[in-house]
């Protein structure tokens, strides 16, 4: 543990109910030195690499069946809607890298120190449920990779997923920047077998172009709106915006107005060029489907496993599938990764427990692997994508809770000093905040009702 853990002070700071206690994450906390002379890139370069583990949870595999059937359905027109998302998803990550850096608290301890004990209880229940959801659609799409790409059940393929705790473990203890080299080089993955997808798809640039443009039709057509609200609604993560405000304390920035101000500029970078990574993963997705199954007529095409086993007769090639289930495994595989820190960081947020790393992991996969286990078992590969759009959902109900805290609490003077939120700002976040929850009020309606 660094020395910067144990002079934390204790005493109750303006505008906090509770004492700061020591952060979460302790092992990495303030491990990551920043040089305090050189050019700005390398000071930047210094800083990158929490907005990678945060741009994971924005191309998991429950991103992927909607961007699909969005491009089977509609072509490149919903490619305005994957934009906006992005955009709003960069505003509020941000705000959530300020955060962290300003008071010290990760957004759950700073839920703790700002509400009553049952509604910071009542906050971390519906967390949890979040990151199991989160887990759970990650967990699955591990599995149905495994299976399409080397014939395993998926029942096996769940259980194997297990088996990245020993990853996890193994680079935590050597230091936080193995974990984000390991994402990054996944990241690079993915997107190195969607960008030769896309080259073999040879899309219509016109039309991709003149996607990025919003059009009424996406409002006036209720299935494209319904599709629309499913992208907009389940992008942005709830966990990612606890992740974040914990991770950007792994760098050693110096503890002043300049040093926070200089660790703000470079945190919103960071997080901002790897949020266009995201962006460049699930439009790719939606471009691919478009490219290939709407252009083929295919329009019904939803499904994860069906767009794999089309790809091949489309394209013309068996690398198509592949690439297409490579990507799938290394999206699976990365978002664990960061479900693992969200997870970690949750609980010793809100409850100031402190459970080793090896038992944290092992209860998150749990959680996560005994319902997929079962329905796979039971119900084979019908339920399993059920199993995904439920994992949305629980998401979707978790999201408000998240947002509306942070938002509140970047705009308070008391916690934030001379960093809180200028007016043009609060006004935007709110602005966002308020299009979040109501699309997701809307898309939970529709999902049991319409």
């Amino acid at each position: 543990m660094s020395e910067d853990v144990k002079k934390l002070p204790l005493a109750t700071d303006n505008g906090w109910r509770n004492k700061r206690t020591q952060p979460t994450l302790p092992e990495v906390h303030r491990t990551v030195r920043i040089p305090k002379s050189g050019s700005w890139i390398k000071k930047f370069l210094a800083f990158a690499g929490p907005g990678y583990l945060v741009a994971v949870g924005y191309m998991d595999p429950g991103n992927w069946a909607t961007d699909i059937a969005g491009g089977s359905l509609f072509g490149y027109t919903l490619l305005s809607v994957i934009l906006l998302s992005n955009l709003m998803a960069i505003l509020l990550q941000a705000l959530a890298g300020k955060l962290g850096i300003v008071t010290g608290r990760d957004l759950a301890q700073a839920c703790r120190d700002h509400y009553s004990k049952p509604v910071a209880m009542g906050l971390w229940i519906l967390c949890e449920l979040a990151i199991a959801a989160c887990d759970l659609a990650e967990v699955i799409g591990s599995a149905i990779a495994l299976n399409l790409l080397f014939g395993i059940p998926l029942v096996y393929g769940v259980v194997i997923t297990a088996l990245d705790v020993l990853v996890v473990l193994l680079l935590q203890n050597k230091g936080f920047r193995y974990i984000e080299t390991l994402v990054i080089v996944l990241i690079i993955t993915i997107g190195g077998c969607f960008a030769t997808e896309i080259f073999l798809s040879k899309p219509d640039v016109g039309g991709i172009l003149k996607g990025f443009v919003p059009s009424s039709e996406i409002i006036s057509n209720p299935t494209m709106l319904y599709i629309a609200i499913g992208i907009l609604g389940a992008t942005v993560m709830p966990h990612n915006l606890y992740l974040h405000s914990s991770i950007v304390q792994t760098r050693k920035y110096a503890q002043n107005s300049s040093g926070k101000r200089q660790a703000i500029k470079y945190a919103t970078w960071d997080s901002t060029i790897a949020l266009f990574f995201a962006l460049f993963i699930n439009a790719a997705i939606l471009i691919l489907s478009s490219a290939t199954f709407h252009k083929a007529g295919m329009t019904e095409v939803a499904e994860i496993n069906d767009a794999y086993h089309l790809l091949t007769p489309i394209l013309g090639t068996t690398l198509g599938s592949i690439l297409f289930g490579v990507a799938l495994l290394a999206s699976g595989q990365n978002s664990t990764l960061t479900g693992t820190l969200a997870g970690q960081i949750v609980m010793e947020g809100f409850l100031n427990i402190r459970l080793p790393a090896w038992l944290r992991r092992l209860i998150t996969r749990l959680i996560a692997i005994v319902p997929a286990v079962i329905v796979t078992a039971l119900y084979g590969e019908s339920r399993t994508a059920q199993l995904l759009i439920l994992s949305q959902v629980i998401l979707s109900l978790q999201l408000s809770f998240a947002v509306v805290p942070l938002i509140k609490f970047t705009s308070d003077k008391k916690k934030m000093g001379e960093f809180v939120n200028p007016l043009w700002l609060k006004i935007l976040a709110w602005i966002v905040a308020t299009v979040i929850i109501c699309l997701n009020v809307y898309l939970l309606f529709q999902t049991f009702f319409g």
